[in-house]
């Protein structure tokens, strides 16, 4: 199996919404951002795998020093020696892969956030940092696209909380933040023990809320000039925001039961998005950066 293999197979088998906007992509874009998403999932992999906390830190110090010999020409793993050309050709920071790791080892030594603030940096670690990468692959022409991928890359992050409270409850995780559990009189105890208080669904309104303020916060920054760019962004932002959407008129349930787009819905958003943005293009001419 090649490198690129390894990586399509390692994002085609995650499930993810990503995969249906790299669709989307030209091959080199394409073959670069499934390489990213296969680290991210790699990193992530240690941190939810049933090891002891001291194994899974070994582990992350490994990928740590892969990161390095990743820039000094000397990969090993089958997802880094599948990033080389991607690090050249697009001009991705080492810092922010160390950042990633950064915000996956958060995983294991902080389960609760007291503020949004707090919470604010373990996002921008494991979510804006990667938006910021998949930024340059796509590429721009304005630097306001950059705080686009910031804030998109914080509103996925605050969905995919949204969407596993009871999974992270499980796990002992808390990432809602403890000054909105308390503004909202929903005890850490409603949330490790499955039980809708009161106040539960006010809190994910809320925190829901929060997250629709990213993305638009996100598509208020990105400059027309770079939309036919940034397109699988797009693309995964309308998937991501539908997702949103379901959750809510679902009741957010989520304490119970994890719900998910089906595939067939993933592909009709994305298919959506390419023929507006298609016809948006048309009414303000761009220059797409295959």
């Amino acid at each position: 199996m090649t490198p690129e293999q390894y990586c399509q197979d390692k994002t085609a088998a995650s499930g993810s919404s990503f995969y249906y906007s790299f669709l989307f992509l030209p091959r080199h874009r394409r073959r670069a951002i499934t390489a990213l998403y296969a680290f991210c999932r790699e990193v992530d992999d240690v941190v939810d795998a049933d090891s002891m906390p001291e194994i899974r830190r070994v582990k992350l110090q490994w990928w740590r020093s892969e990161v390095e010999r990743l820039y000094s020409g000397q990969a090993q793993h089958p997802v880094t020696r599948a990033l080389q050309p991607a690090i050249r050709d697009f001009d991705l920071a080492q810092e922010y892969f160390m950042e990633i790791i950064d915000g996956m080892e958060m995983d294991l030594e902080q389960q609760r956030y007291a503020t949004f603030r707090e919470l604010s940096l373990y996002c921008c670690r494991v979510a804006s940092v990667v938006g910021l990468l998949s930024a340059e692959i796509f590429g721009y022409r304005d630097r306001r696209t950059l705080k686009y991928a910031r804030d998109l890359g914080m509103a996925f992050q605050l969905t995919n909380i949204l969407r596993d409270v009871g999974e992270d409850a499980r796990r002992g995780r808390i990432y809602l933040p403890q000054e909105d559990l308390q503004q909202f009189g929903v005890s850490e105890a409603d949330l490790l023990q499955g039980r809708e208080s009161p106040g539960f669904y006010q809190l994910m309104a809320f925190e829901a809320r929060r997250a629709r303020d990213y993305y638009q916060r996100a598509h208020d920054h990105l400059p027309a000039i770079d939309r036919p760019a940034q397109r699988a962004g797009l693309i995964m932002s309308a998937i991501y925001a539908g997702l949103l959407d379901e959750l809510e008129k679902d009741g957010f349930h989520v304490l119970t039961r994890r719900l998910s787009l089906t595939a067939f819905a993933k592909l009709w958003l994305a298919g959506k998005t390419v023929w507006r943005e298609k016809r948006r293009s048309r009414h303000h001419p761009g220059t797409d950066m295959d």
